[in-house]
């Protein structure tokens, strides 16, 4: 079961990330926080066996999701689950860009495991000179949504110009509808929301590289 709480608020940096669930750490003024309220919450979710994904940058709000085990009620019984058919792959050029390290390794590794090049690019002023010196066709470009920079909408404005045919999918650890809020989701454009598991991810992939070539 996955709870997720997202808000459009002045959001958090890293050091205050590093440290969200220690006992009593709070940035609020002294007097007006306890710093157990988070500490506690996490407390409970990992005793019932889950675990807690917090996504935030300053000035870009927070996402905080909680994932919790499934109960199952009649555990002597077996129940057949359909396995999720495999999605495809392609041999596709993709761009990717993605300003968090581990993030960027790990979605490069999920695509040329399914037979996809990429040219990979940890900002988007990186990611604009990939693209003007590549030589060949690029199908998609797939960008986080929240940078340094640039946003994605910017991004991929600049990357159009320079490759006209090219697809777009947006991706985020915030939600869709907190995206769109801040101006930056177009209507009609493909988004994905960060953690993603392979198959979804490639699955989203394969999606968009087919309708842009209808």
């Amino acid at each position: 079961m996955l709870l997720a709480v997202s808000d459009n608020g002045s959001g958090m940096d890293k050091d205050t990330l590093d440290n969200l669930f220690e006992p009593f750490f709070t940035t609020k003024e002294v007097g007006k926080g306890t710093g157990l309220g988070l500490a506690t919450i996490y407390g409970i979710v990992k005793q019932n066996n889950g675990f807690v994904n917090v996504y935030s940058e300053p000035g870009q709000g927070s996402t905080f999701k909680i994932y919790l085990p499934r109960l199952v009620a009649d555990e002597g019984i077996d129940k057949a689950v359909p396995e999720k058919k495999a999605a495809a792959g392609g041999t596709e050029t993709i761009l990717l860009v993605e300003d968090e390290p581990t993030i960027l390794r790990m979605t490069r590794m999920m695509l040329e495991r399914k037979g996809y090049s990429v040219l990979s690019a940890a900002t988007p002023a990186e990611a604009i000179d990939l693209a003007k010196a590549h030589a060949d066709k690029i199908h998609l470009l797939m960008t986080d949504v929240v940078m340094p920079e640039m946003n994605a909408r910017d991004l991929a404005g600049q990357i159009t110009a320079i490759c006209p045919d090219i697809g777009l999918l947006f991706m985020s650890g915030y939600t869709a509808n907190v995206i769109a809020h801040q101006g930056v989701l177009d209507h009609g454009v493909a988004f994905i929301q960060k953690p993603f598991s392979m198959a979804d991810m490639t699955a989203k992939v394969r999606e968009v590289l087919d309708e842009t070539k209808e």
